[in-house]
């Protein structure tokens, strides 16, 4: 794809400048050919035809926008000249046929995982510590501090002061020389060589600001999303903080853990404030039950687990005008080659799969799957659009000055992350992945809030596509980010794991970029490479409120 521009599909009525293109350029493509009437920028498009007001444009093969405006061939494709537009669904689906990509590169292929009782195996092992209510984030805050560094666990500074070297010092009456001379900062690093329980990964503290003054179904929700996480496989066990008084009951926790798995066989402990005789009572329990949790994780080590215990989690944000041509297909593919391995992979962000619902629904094995997603898109819309809003503005600002000017042709782009495969389950949010294949799950496209969403319902790595830069993580699953193009895996190496500029450049093929993706995706589940978001300790975690405050 070294080109200066390209037309992703022979539908296509709109060109992407793959470098800046300047007036006067001469365009051949299509059987069109003709010269560019204004300078055009990267990652921007351009039309191929003239279109009157009202014409429909197509990117990807899909409608992603009608002409507000008279277009003139060669023109600059904008937010003043096309508005949004998506084609219409219905829940019957068209017949469906899937040749699956050839995966003989993988077959044999194992990654090193924690394997537990219930058969699901993890990329890692962590231990939870969790509040039910936003009144106990701050007990959640004492243990963090009484244990992460402590236990050589990684903390938000980049060094560690041990002022306890200068008491021991001044209590065996050294000299002024001797406290200057004691050595007493520790790196991040020498934190970590020296865990006391190396097979554990580390303990994650999950705060948050629900589970009371909300609608009750929040509350729920929320018990079934912190459920998702204590029966990751990511996870060891929990700590878990109740006030007593809150909405989200410890018996509501304990019924979604019981539906998830009715034979959990996790260690968790419950501790509720508003029955301890103190909070200094409820801190020493807390931290005394949360040791012997860490000394039975510190049983468990890495062993081989063939790829299809892998649920990869499919993510995209900070998108840009090349996220849909690179990063976003390389990836799809590499999801193709993960159900050709037995694997399962997870596509979410229901309002970015605007105005290729079609194609989604015939996808779906089922007709109770079609209605399952038909209904979940409408009920969706209508939300957004009953509080003054709608799928129209789900682009950015900076979605829109890197060239994704409508909801739709953001959406044709994102959805390239779920390959070609069919989809075998629809999920609502905070259900769980039970089915190998592709599943989708209904989650918001805010970044933090799919993600949170797609590890809660089981996805033990996740692969996020980016095209601007983002920092984002998970506190239980790595996840790793690709970007679109090489300017920004140059200008952001620190928190970037992937380049899928190649394929732009034409080093890569969208099918060789996708077996690198897969290759990296099984060094990170086996513990050899640690994602960024993980090594800078991103420990992004924000529930999906889907009612109001009351």
């Amino acid at each position: 794809m070294s080109k200066n521009y390209v037309q992703i599909d022979p539908k296509d009525n709109i060109i992407v400048a793959i470098t800046p293109l300047p007036k006067n350029t001469f365009i051949d493509v299509a059987g069109e050919t003709f010269s560019l009437q204004g300078d055009i920028k990267q990652k921007h498009k351009f039309a191929l035809y003239d279109f009157n007001v009202g014409d429909e444009i197509f990117m990807y093969g899909v409608l992603i926008g009608k002409a507000v405006l008279p277009i003139q061939r060669g023109t600059a494709i904008t937010i003043e000249n096309v508005k949004h537009a998506s084609a219409e669904f219905n829940d019957s689906k068209e017949k469906f046929t899937w040749s699956a990509p050839d995966a003989s590169n993988f077959e044999g292929r194992t990654f090193n995982g924690y394997h537990r009782k219930d058969g699901k195996v993890g990329t890692a092992n962590y231990w939870l510590v969790i509040p039910l209510t936003f009144c106990e984030n701050r007990n959640i805050d004492v243990l963090e501090g009484a244990l992460s560094e402590k236990l050589g666990y990684q903390t938000k500074k980049d060094f560690a002061v041990d002022t306890d070297a200068l008491i021991r010092q001044f209590k065996a009456g050294v000299t002024e020389a001797d406290i200057l001379n004691t050595p007493i900062i520790t790196t991040k690093e020498e934190i970590e060589k020296n865990r006391v329980f190396p097979n554990v990964d580390g303990i994650k503290f999950l705060k948050h600001d629900g589970g009371c003054g909300g609608i009750r179904q929040d509350s729920e929700t929320l018990c079934k999303l912190l459920a998702g996480y204590i029966t990751n496989p990511n996870v060891a066990g929990a700590t878990v903080f109740s006030l007593g008084c809150q909405n989200a009951q410890i018996e509501m926790l304990q019924n979604a853990i019981e539906a998830i798995d009715p034979d959990c066989k996790k260690p968790v402990h419950y501790l509720e404030q508003q029955r301890s005789e103190s909070e200094r009572k409820l801190i020493e329990e807390a931290v005394k039950y949360t040791f012997l949790g860490l000394m039975e994780a510190n049983k468990v080590t890495r062993q081989p687990a063939p790829l299809n215990k892998l649920v990869l989690g499919l993510e995209c944000g900070g998108s840009d005008g090349f996220s849909g041509i690179s990063a976003n297909p390389a990836l799809g593919y590499a999801s193709d080659l993960l159900v050709a391995l037995g694997g399962s992979p997870v596509l979410s962000e229901f309002p970015e799969l605007n105005g290729v619902e079609q194609e989604i629904i015939n996808r779906c094995e089922t007709a109770e799957d079609s209605k399952k997603f038909y209904d979940l898109m409408r009920a969706y819309s209508a939300a957004a659009v009953a509080v003054g809003s709608g799928f129209e503005n789900n682009p950015s600002p900076g979605n829109i000055k890197d060239g994704l000017i409508t909801d739709a042709m953001k959406s044709a782009g994102a959805a390239k992350k779920g390959g070609t495969s069919p989809v075998v389950e629809v999920l609502d949010y905070t259900e769980q992945v039970t089915k190998p294949g592709l599943n989708l799950l209904c989650t918001p496209g805010n970044d933090v809030e799919s993600t949170t969403g797609l590890v809660g319902s089981g996805c033990n790595v996740v692969v996020f596509t980016t095209g601007l830069g983002t920092p984002t993580g998970n506190p239980v699953a790595p996840v790793l980010k690709m970007s679109s193009n090489t300017n920004l895996y140059e200008r952001m190496n620190d928190i970037i794991d992937i380049n899928a500029g190649t394929v732009i450049t034409g080093e890569d093929t969208i099918e060789s970029m996708g077996e690198k993706i897969l290759d990296h995706i099984i060094r990170v589940a086996s513990g050899e490479t640690p994602s960024k978001a993980v090594l800078h300790g991103n420990n992004d975690f924000i529930p999906w409120k889907r009612g109001v405050s009351l």
